[in-house]
């Protein structure tokens, strides 16, 4: 009876939690039919920075529309195998109403009709973290938890995965955004999905919340159909990096910060070396920093790869971002000779 009591103390306490942020629907969804994305996932909070981050792969379409659920101080949330997806807003939910990870997933299983088919992973703002794998997941099938992360993976190859990414995410050097990608590559060295691969996902989200949700997330970003989705995701962040270099240098330079912003240009740069809109930049900031010279040679490569971009030099004078005798100097000076 002590036991009984307990859980239905507990279910009464997510209701009204949950019922406080959601229309009665979304609780109800609990006893809806279960969605089939089986997959290996990692939730993680960076101990430096306090991001919060989840990451995934499964041969499953858009796996990102389903599993990876994250808020800016609150926490992040991994739910799989046979999904139900309402364990992402509701963990959400719970967290932010003052919930720990393990209490808000506790809880939610608690509840569930059929926590015996599902995989969650929850971490919270404070680093606290929970997973469960229910005894139906199929095979090969389980979790480990870490210091401030969970690796979670069903229906593997081998039941080696999990251990593969912990390994992965605990030596693995850089950013969370790197952290993360790592075991997500090491789930797939160890064999990974038994049925093949097909799309990934990450997001990353800040420690505390700025009040202003478009400027709390990190990196979202989704591969939803791809032969290799975790090494074309890996490629999106590095494009992520890229274009954030390039926002740096734009504010540096709206500060007349010339030596920041050739910086952050020159890092977006090396990030993408290919990408002429990068070298434009740099090269307009270089110019009007003085570095002449070498501000016409880039101008040269994106005009030979680009011939649009001269058009592009001839619009900036209106829009007040470079003198008119400056565009038609870079133009003169970077007129091809036949």
């Amino acid at each position: 009876m002590r036991t009984h009591r307990s859980r239905r103390a507990v279910t009464v306490a997510v209701l009204v939690v949950a019922a406080t942020a959601f229309p009665p629907r979304h609780v109800e969804a609990l006893h809806r039919p279960v969605r089939p994305v089986h997959t290996y996932s990692i939730v993680a909070r960076d101990s430096v920075t306090g991001e919060l981050g989840v990451a995934v792969q499964s041969h499953w379409f858009s796996v990102g529309a389903h599993v990876p659920w994250a808020q800016a101080g609150v926490g992040a949330v991994a739910t799989q195998s046979f999904t139900e997806v309402t364990y992402g807003p509701l963990g959400l939910a719970l967290m932010r109403a003052g919930r720990s990870a393990p209490q808000a997933l506790r809880a939610l299983v608690t509840v569930d009709p059929h926590p015996d088919v599902r995989q969650v992973a929850m971490i919270d703002a404070r680093g606290r973290v929970a997973a469960h794998t229910g005894e139906h997941c199929i095979a090969e099938a389980g979790h480990r938890t870490g210091a401030q992360y969970s690796v979670q993976a069903n229906l593997m190859e081998k039941n080696t995965v999990w251990d593969a990414m912990a390994r992965a995410y605990e030596t693995t050097r850089g950013d969370l955004a790197e952290r993360l990608l790592a075991a997500l590559e090491a789930a797939q060295r160890e064999g990974g999905d038994i049925r093949g691969r097909q799309s990934a996902a990450i997001r990353i989200v800040r420690g505390e919340s700025t009040g202003r949700p478009w400027e709390d997330v990190v990196v979202d970003l989704r591969v939803e159909d791809h032969p290799n989705p975790v090494r074309e995701l890996r490629r999106l962040v590095r494009v992520h990096r890229a274009y954030e270099w390039m926002n740096r240098g734009d504010e540096r330079m709206a500060d007349d910060d010339v030596a920041g912003a050739l910086e952050a240009y020159g890092r977006a740069a090396e990030l993408m070396p290919d990408n002429p809109e990068i070298r434009f930049w740099a090269a307009h900031t270089m110019m009007l920093g003085g570095h002449e010279a070498q501000a016409l040679d880039m101008f040269r490569q994106v005009f030979r790869a680009e011939p649009a971009w001269r058009e592009v030099v001839r619009r900036l004078p209106a829009a007040g971002l470079l003198p008119p005798e400056t565009a038609d100097r870079i133009l003169r000076a970077t007129r091809r000779r036949r």
